[in-house]
Parts: C-alpha cells; sequence; structure tokens
C-alpha cells in the first residue's frame, strides 16, 4: 500500500472492467487511453506506476504526454517488445470462450519464486477468463508492433526502475539500457525474485515506490 498518496487503479483496454472492444490495442492508443483516464479524473499531473507491459505503456505516456507525468516507477517493465514472445503462436490460437486450463497454465510463462496467495492466482485467473481472444491478442500485437518509447522519443520524468534477477523474460542488459536512457532514473534490483514483482513482494515494491516518491517531494 503506498501511504500519502491518491492511488488511482484504472484497467488497460481489454482487461478487468474496461471495455473491451475490437480495435485500439496499439501501444500508443493504451497511451492516449491513460490520459484520457487522467483527464477524466481531472488529475493534470501524476506519478505513474507500471508493471511489465503496463510499465511499457506507461513510457509512452510519458513520452507523448511529458506534462501529465510528474514521475515513474516501472516494476518488472520492458526495454523492448519488438519480435514476438514464445507464447505468441499461443495467444494467436486463442478462441473463445477460453478455456480455464489454459489461462492457468499461461502463468508459468512467469515462473516465480516466493509464495503468492492461492486466492490471488484465482483472482488472476478470473481477470484472464473475462477477457475474450481478440483483447489477448490485440494486446499482444499491438505491444510487439509498436516502436520502443525510449527509440521514439524522451522521458525526462526522474524514474525508479525496478527488476528481479530471476526475470527470465527481461535480461539486466536491457534494464540497464532503459536506465541509460532515461536520464533521471535510477535502477535497483531484487536479488531473488521474478519478473511478477508486484506478486511475489508487493510490501517491497510499495515501501520502495513510497520512498522514492517521497524524495522527489
Amino acid at each position: 500500500m503506498l501511504t500519502g498518496f491518491r492511488v488511482y487503479a484504472p484497467d488497460l483496454r481489454g482487461q478487468g472492467d474496461a471495455d473491451k472492444p475490437e480495435g485500439g490495442y496499439s501501444l500508443a492508443e493504451q497511451a492516449e487511453d491513460a490520459a484520457a483516464v487522467l483527464d477524466a479524473l481531472h488529475v493534470p499531473r501524476a506519478a505513474v506506476v507500471g508493471s511489465s507491459s503496463g510499465g511499457y505503456v506507461a513510457q509512452q505516456l510519458a513520452v507523448t504526454h511529458p506534462g501529465k507525468v510528474t514521475a515513474m516507477v516501472l516494476v518488472g517493465c520492458p526495454l523492448s517488445l519488438q519480435g514476438r514472445p514464445g507464447f505468441a503462436d499461443e495467444v494467436d490460437r486463442l478462441t473463445d470462450p477460453l478455456d480455464e486450463d489454459w489461462v492457468r497454465d499461461s502463468l508459468s510463462w512467469f515462473p516465480m519464486h516466493h509464495e503468492v496467495p492461492a486466492w490471488y492466482i484465482q483472482d488472476r485467473v478470473r481477470d484472464g477468463l473475462r477477457m475474450p481472444a481478440h483483447a489477448w491478442k490485440g494486446i499482444l500485437n499491438g505491444l510487439c508492433n509498436a516502436a520502443p518509447p525510449t527509440e521514439a522519443g524522451t522521458i525526462s520524468a526522474p524514474t525508479l526502475i525496478l527488476w528481479g534477477a530471476r526475470d527470465t523474460l527481461l535480461p539486466l542488459s536491457g534494464q540497464e539500457t532503459l536506465a541509460a536512457r532515461i536520464p533521471s532514473s535510477v535502477l535497483k534490483v531484487y536479488p531473488d525474485v521474478g519478473h511478477l514483482m508486484l506478486w511475489e513482494c508487493p510490501e517491497q515494491v510499495a515501501a520502495d515506490t513510497t520512498a522514492f516518491l517521497a524524495s522527489l517531494g
């Protein structure tokens, strides 16, 4: 829990309680959705926390709407998603209704090294089942087809980059490059954590995020 801050946690297009249209899943469109949420909330500027691909959207938001982003915290966030991950063919074959066993098995793409409550895992499975097949495909293709935000523009917002040393998806070299491309950034490594940092150690992520944002005044 972030103490001392008002927190908004919107669902990205295609996920959770958000609309699930047939299109509009490009990285640029998802960043525009995030900007529209801030406008709808009458929040002119905000510190933005993004985990995994959500951090990719946060980077794009910081590039296209720098005035809206006072700071960023990127949690297990990629430098680039260009190309096709190994599970892309599985996603391409999805049809509705989704199979619960497939959604549960998809969590194995991101090995975890700390115990995560069973109820939390089940909630994430339910989240996956609520996403129609076209949303799974649209989100993956939209992210993979986009130019990496740090190649498309400059990010000037102070940024905390958190990375798990046992992340099998994102290499350390990419995190170091990401930090080098964001001048006002600091990289912190969690030694025994995988890609799903928010799942494995939410208290530590919250504490580091709170301390970082508080240090900015």
